[in-house]
């Protein structure tokens, strides 16, 4: 097959060729033209959400499929997939299905996370042993839950002791496998970084000295602020602890503000929706604006989920050899994100869906 249209980042006219699935820079003779205008993207990319996982816990794989096939149509065409109880491998064996970047299963204390979610370590003496289980099941992550509330004092607190964070991350670290972590508050990142985590999820807790840490160490950060915006009526749900409830709200009413100065400061800053829980899969878009509006470029924003999120997870863009994983906009995003709701063609593995 044959596309013609103007490839970002690059903004030029390019031709570009697909053979078994691949992308071809050189004319190949008797090809199809299937594309000829508009904007060509790397497909997009959601590096945080979760396929396997709905409102109510774990779901069928039936239910799956139609989570990954609504993040295709969205042109989310590779998946990091933070935490799942689903094994969904047979879903990485499906040609139709977007690519899915396995981390396991989330790493909790017993009551200190959503029951029935993660795997919950009795001894955080054990952590770095259940973070060896979880680098070899997954697909070079582990998830970490760094901090979640504590009832015995009412409001967020760690998990971990930075010692154990230190060397788990360590046996993750030797096994060719990086770590990223659910944060809230602010309490748990100094120890989280510290120990050498890659990649913080949420981090609406982060402060100067904690974001100057995250940009010098180029730890990426992924804000997932379309879930952010579900924090008030978290909140309103957990009257029994009123700090908690304020704790909260404060992280929300200052969260655009704490991931501008991340974006600022040159924190590595990836789009990611947190699907899977109370946020619907194929909301790709609403995150892309949402990094905008935080005050990230246009294009710094579409490249947060499309050619930057590829390169950091090891998938190269619309280069020779790649693999022909394209999304087609009549128009060009950058002038107006609004045109990212409806790609005029979605093409998987070289194939056009």
């Amino acid at each position: 097959m044959h596309l013609r249209g103007v490839v970002l980042p690059e903004s030029e006219p390019r031709d570009l060729w697909v053979v078994n699935g691949r992308v071809r820079t050189a004319p190949v003779p008797g090809a199809r033209t299937v594309v000829d205008g508009g904007y060509l993207v790397p497909g997009l990319v959601d590096a945080h959400c979760h396929v396997g996982l709905g409102p109510r816990g774990a779901v069928e794989l039936d239910e799956a499929v139609e989570q990954a096939v609504a993040d295709r149509a969205s042109g989310a065409l590779l998946l990091r997939d933070a935490g799942s109880p689903v094994d969904t491998r047979p879903l990485q064996e499906r040609l139709d299905l977007p690519r899915i970047i396995r981390a396991g299963r989330h790493v909790a204390r017993p009551k200190r996370y959503l029951r029935h979610i993660g795997v919950e370590v009795q001894d955080p003496a054990e952590l770095p042993a259940i973070v060896a289980e979880q680098a070899a099941d997954g697909d070079g992550w582990v998830k970490l839950v760094g901090d979640w509330i504590d009832r015995e004092t009412g409001d967020l607190a760690p998990l971990w002791p930075d010692e154990v964070l230190a060397e788990a991350i360590a046996v993750a670290h030797e096994a060719k496998a990086r770590v990223t972590a659910h944060v809230f508050g602010e309490d748990a990142l100094p120890g989280l970084l510290a120990a050498g985590i890659d990649c913080v999820e949420h981090g609406t807790g982060l402060t100067d000295e904690t974001i100057a840490l995250m940009a010098a160490r180029g730890t990426a950060l992924v804000p997932t602020l379309i879930n952010i915006e579900t924090f008030p009526a978290i909140a309103a749900g957990a009257d029994r602890y009123p700090a908690y409830q304020r704790h909260m709200l404060a992280l929300h009413a200052r969260n655009r503000d704490t991931v501008g100065k991340a974006i600022e400061a040159g924190v590595p800053v990836y789009a990611g929706t947190d699907a899977g829980g109370g946020i619907a899969h194929g909301r790709i878009a609403d995150e892309i604006a949402a990094l905008r509006n935080a005050g990230m470029t246009a294009e710094r924003a579409i490249g947060a989920a499309s050619w930057a999120a590829r390169e950091w997870l090891g998938f190269p863009s619309l280069v020779e050899g790649a693999a022909a994983d394209v999304v087609v906009y009549p128009t060009d995003p950058r002038q107006d994100l609004s045109v990212l709701r409806h790609p005029s063609v979605v093409m998987l593995r070289g194939r056009v869906l």
